[in-house]
C-alpha cells in the first residue's frame, strides 16, 4: 500500500513536471564562482559549479530539464519513485554522468547504466568526483521499524563540500541524531511532508539544532513552510529561511 501510495503522488508529480514553469534559480558564490540551485519540482533539484552539473533525484521527465547542462553526476537518495525514477534516467543524457547512490537504488538502476560508472557509498562513506566531496549520511524514519516508510541504512541524505562550503541534502528523514549533529552546514535542504518524513515542527527544531547559515524547505507537498520559517525565525534569526516554490503551476 506505501508503495502505491508514492507511485500515485509520482505520477502527479511528474506530470505537472512536465508542464510547469520552471522557477528562476537561486546563485551563490563560492571561492568567486557560482554555484547554481535549480529548483525542479519536491525534491528533485540541479545543483551546477565550475562547468559540473548535479542532478540530485531526477524526476520529471526530459521535459524538466529542458534547457539545463546534462549532468556530470547524477545522485540518488532512496528508492522511491520520487527519488528514482528509471524513466527520466532513460530520458535525460547520461552519457557521461557518474552515479552515486547508495546500494538498493544500484540494485533497481535501469540495466542499460554501465556499473562502472555507479560508485555505491554506504552510510558514513565518502567519495570525492570532479573536485566535489561527498559524504552519505543516514536518513530514516522515527522511531525505527522494520515497516517505515524509509529504514535506517536503506537510504542516503549527503553532505557536498565544495571548496570551503558545505551544503546538506537531507533525502527522506526525521530528526534523527546524525543530521542534528553535522558541523558547519552553509546551506542546507530539510524535508517535511506527513506521513512519509516529518512535520514542519520536527523539521524546524532539527534545523534550529543544526543550525545552517541558510535553509531551503524542500520535498513538502502538503506542509505550511511559511510555519516552518515563523518557529525558525523565532528561535534563530541567524538562519537564513529560503522558501522557493517546488510545486510551480502549470
Amino acid at each position: 500500500m506505501k508503495l502505491k501510495l508514492i507511485a500515485l503522488s509520482l505520477l502527479c508529480l511528474s506530470a505537472a513536471a512536465s508542464k510547469a514553469q520552471r522557477i528562476s534559480p537561486d546563485v551563490e558564490k563560492i571561492k568567486n564562482k557560482t554555484l547554481t540551485i535549480q529548483p525542479i519540482m519536491h525534491a528533485t533539484m540541479v545543483l551546477s559549479y565550475d562547468g559540473k552539473t548535479v542532478y540530485v533525484d531526477p524526476t520529471g521527465g526530459a521535459e524538466a530539464f529542458k534547457g539545463l547542462a546534462a549532468p556530470d553526476i547524477i545522485l540518488i537518495t532512496d528508492i522511491h519513485g520520487d527519488h528514482l525514477d528509471p524513466a527520466t534516467i532513460a530520458a535525460v543524457n547520461t552519457a557521461n554522468a557518474t552515479f552515486i547512490v547508495p546500494q538498493a537504488v544500484a540494485d533497481k538502476l535501469p540495466a542499460t547504466i554501465d556499473k562502472e560508472n555507479v560508485e555505491v557509498l554506504d552510510n558514513g562513506e565518502k567519495e570525492k568526483e570532479m573536485g566535489i566531496k561527498f559524504t552519505a549520511i543516514p536518513m530514516y524514519n522515527l522511531p525505527e521499524a522494520p515497516d517505515a516508510f524509509h529504514t535506517k541504512g536503506r537510504g542516503n541524505g549527503y553532505v557536498l563540500k565544495i571548496k570551503n562550503k558545505n551544503i546538506y541534502i537531507s533525502g527522506d528523514t526525521e530528526d534523527i541524531p546524525e543530521m542534528r549533529s553535522l558541523k558547519n552546514i552553509d546551506i542546507a535542504f530539510v524535508c517535511m511532508n506527513l506521513p512519509y518524513t516529518m512535520d514542519v515542527n520536527q523539521a524546524a527544531q532539527g534545523v534550529l539544532a543544526l543550525r545552517p547559515k541558510v535553509v531551503y524547505p524542500y520535498h513538502y507537498k502538503g506542509q505550511d513552510v511559511n510555519t516552518f520559517k515563523s518557529l525558525v525565525d523565532a528561535a534563530n534569526m541567524g538562519i537564513e529561511v529560503r522558501l522557493r516554490n517546488w510545486y510551480p503551476a502549470k
